[in-house]
C-alpha cells in the first residue's frame, strides 16, 4: 500500500509539470505565437487581407451599399459596418474578403496582459511548470529520511506546498513588475523590450550574479538540501510546510535571475522557458551543479555584451 500511495503521489507529481506545459502551449498557441515567442508565419499571413485571383482594393474610392463611389475622407467618416465591397457589406470584425478567413487578431485577447489577474494566473502555471522539476532531488532526499529519520508522506506533501507557496509569491511579483514595466513603456505587449539596451543590461546583471555571495548561499543550499533538512528537521505536515517554505525561499535567491530573462526573449517564449528550466535543473545536479555556475554566468554576460554591440555591428 505505501509504495501504491508513493507512485500515485510522484505520477501526480510530474502530470501536474506535464498539464502547466500543456497550458503554455496552448496559451501560446492560442496568441498566434511560435516557439521562440514571436508571432507565428500563419498568423502573420492571417494579418493580411485575401484577395480574389487578379483582383485590387480600390484605394481611391469604395462602393457603398452598392451605390456611389465615397473617398478617402468619407471612408475615415464611416464605420467599418457600412462599407461594401461589390455590393455587399464587409464585415467590421475580422475583416475577411472571401468570408473564410477572418483577421488572427480576432483570435487574440492581448488585453490580457495588462492585468493583473491574467499575469498571475500566467506567471504562476510558469512557475509549475519551470520550478516543480528542480525541486525532484529536494523530494527525493527527503524520501530517504522517511527511512532514517521520522519522514513522513505528509511531511513530503509539506514540502511541496511550502515550496510551492514561496514561488506562487514569486509569480505575483513578476506579474506586478511586469505591469509597471509596460506602463513605463519599457517593454511590449508580450514582455520584450522595446529597446534592445535593456536585454543586454539584463543578460549582463544575471549573468554577474552567478558570481556574487547571496547566489553562492542560495544555490549551495539548492544544491545539497539533505544538508538543510538535517539542519532544519521539523516533523509532520507542518513541519514539511516550514521546510518548504526556507527551501524555497534560497531557490527564489537562487533562480530568479533565470525567470526575469523571460523579460529578454518574451514571456510567452518557450524556447526560454525550456533553456531556463534546463539551466536551473542542471544548477541542482549533486554531480554538476557547481561546476555550471560560472560557466552559465560568463555565457550569460557575453551574451549582453552581443546584444549591446549588435547596433553598432549592424550599422
Amino acid at each position: 500500500m505505501t509504495h501504491v500511495i508513493r507512485n500515485t503521489l510522484w505520477l501526480g507529481f510530474f502530470g501536474g509539470i506535464l498539464v502547466a506545459w500543456a497550458v503554455l502551449y496552448q496559451m501560446a498557441s492560442g496568441m498566434g505565437l511560435d516557439w521562440v515567442g514571436r508571432m507565428s508565419m500563419e498568423m502573420d499571413m492571417g494579418m493580411e487581407m485575401p484577395m480574389d485571383d487578379g483582383a485590387e482594393m480600390p484605394m481611391d474610392g469604395m462602393a457603398i451599399d452598392g451605390g456611389a463611389m465615397a473617398t478617402g475622407d468619407d471612408i475615415d467618416a464611416m464605420p467599418m459596418g457600412d462599407m461594401a465591397m461589390d455590393g455587399e457589406a464587409m464585415p467590421a470584425e475580422g475583416m475577411s474578403m472571401d468570408g473564410d478567413m477572418p483577421m488572427a487578431m480576432d483570435h487574440m485577447d492581448m488585453s490580457a496582459m495588462t492585468r493583473f489577474g491574467s499575469l498571475f494566473g500566467m506567471w504562476s502555471i510558469m512557475m509549475a511548470a519551470m520550478m516543480l522539476p528542480t525541486l525532484v532531488p529536494t523530494l527525493v532526499n527527503y524520501e530517504r529520511l522517511m527511512t532514517s529519520a521520522d519522514g513522513t508522506r505528509a511531511g513530503w506533501l509539506g514540502v511541496l506546498g511550502g515550496y510551492s507557496i514561496v514561488w506562487i509569491g514569486v509569480a505575483a511579483i513578476f506579474a506586478i513588475v511586469q505591469i509597471g514595466l509596460l506602463r513605463a513603456g519599457i517593454i511590449d505587449m508580450m514582455g520584450v523590450p522595446n529597446a534592445l539596451w535593456v536585454s543586454g543590461a539584463l543578460l549582463i546583471v544575471v549573468g554577474a550574479f552567478q558570481f556574487t555571495r547571496a547566489k553562492e548561499v542560495c544555490h549551495g543550499v539548492c544544491h545539497a538540501p539533505m544538508n538543510y533538512f538535517l539542519g532544519h528537521w521539523k516533523t509532520g505536515f507542518a513541519g514539511g510546510v516550514r521546510m518548504g517554505l526556507g527551501l524555497g525561499a534560497f531557490c527564489a535567491g537562487c533562480c530568479w535571475g533565470f525567470m526575469a530573462l523571460g523579460f529578454v526573449g518574451g514571456m510567452m517564449s518557450l524556447l526560454w522557458m525550456g533553456l531556463a528550466t534546463l539551466f536551473m535543473v542542471i544548477e541542482k545536479l549533486p554531480q554538476v551543479g557547481h561546476y555550471v555556475t560560472k560557466p552559465l554566468g560568463v555565457a550569460l554576460i557575453l551574451g549582453g555584451l552581443g546584444v549591446l554591440a549588435y547596433p553598432m555591428i549592424a550599422a
